[in-house]
């Protein structure tokens, strides 16, 4: 039987590890390889669905249509990156409705103005901290069941220094939130300063590439990081096999260089569940 995200995060030893995805198909990879819950990226769908960079151009729609997708395929819980939530506190009650009737078992709400940036461009700015505690306030009030978990992240620290973050962290534990995440910590120091003043779970984002050191999940559970979030590994891995593959089809004329590089007929098949459809067919032929 599936965990719910509210045990797994509550258990004791040993860090969730979150892969993020871009559409049901690659949720069905996550859960396919033993992954125990998964993330809907925010920046990945902007990136895959619409070819455009994370700044705040992807819809409430097209979020909770690939979040639909996504859970008529696999049966792990799905943490959502709802950006800003769409607007104001009033929007949030909308995209909370939206979200949970579809299948979402989380919402992440950030503090960015909108439109937003991803946390680890420059050039961000965060919303009052009123507004931030407004909104999950919003979350709260609306979610249907307190199993709805509430990710409340903060990009103050883009704008601001220590101090900042940890007031903002702590109104949001008084407003409800059930899991805290404080992006782009860019040194050590600060990875394992922030775990000394949190009550809540802890989720952190490990960019590659990005403003925050990559460290070793061990080291982080040590820490007190409860999650840690992958957002869009699998997505760059994917562009990276696409061009070398595609890549070599250009200059050699045919794929037989970098068949090595391609997935099996059978295991695509497999994957997508092409054997439950046959057996399917056999029952209703007439």
């Amino acid at each position: 039987m599936t965990q719910s995200l509210k045990e797994l995060i509550s258990r004791s030893g040993r860090a969730l590890l979150l892969p993020g995805a871009t559409n049901a198909l690659s949720a069905k990879i996550v859960e396919d390889l033993g992954f125990e819950a998964v993330y809907l990226t925010g920046a990945g769908v902007t990136n895959t669905e619409l070819g455009l960079p994370d700044l705040g151009f992807i819809s409430l729609d097209e979020i909770a249509t690939q979040i639909g997708r996504i859970r008529d395929v696999v049966g792990i819980p799905i943490v959502v990156d709802a950006d800003t939530g769409f607007g104001n506190a009033l929007n949030v009650t909308q995209c909370v409705r939206v979200l949970e009737r579809n299948g979402a078992n989380a919402i992440q709400l950030e503090d960015q103005v909108f439109p937003k940036r991803c946390g680890h461009f420059a050039g961000k700015a965060v919303a009052s901290l009123e507004e931030a505690v407004t909104k999950i306030k919003a979350v709260v009030d609306t979610r249907r069941s307190e199993e709805f978990l509430v990710v409340a992240r903060t990009d103050v620290l883009a704008v601001a220094d220590m101090d900042e973050v940890l007031r903002r962290i702590s109104a949001f534990e008084a407003a409800g939130a059930d899991v805290i995440f404080v992006e782009a910590l860019t040194t050590k120091d600060e990875i394992a300063e922030v775990p000394k003043h949190v009550r809540l779970p802890l989720l952190i984002n490990m960019v590659e590439g990005g403003k925050t050191p990559l460290m070793e999940a061990r080291e982080l559970e040590a820490l007190g990081y409860e999650i840690i979030l992958y957002a869009n590994s699998g997505l760059r891995a994917s562009i990276l096999a696409m061009q070398r593959v595609l890549g070599a089809l250009k200059t050699q004329g045919s794929t037989t260089g970098v068949l090595d590089q391609i997935v099996e007929w059978d295991e695509r098949q497999r994957l997508v569940g092409k054997d439950f459809y046959d057996e399917l067919e056999k029952r209703y032929k007439s």
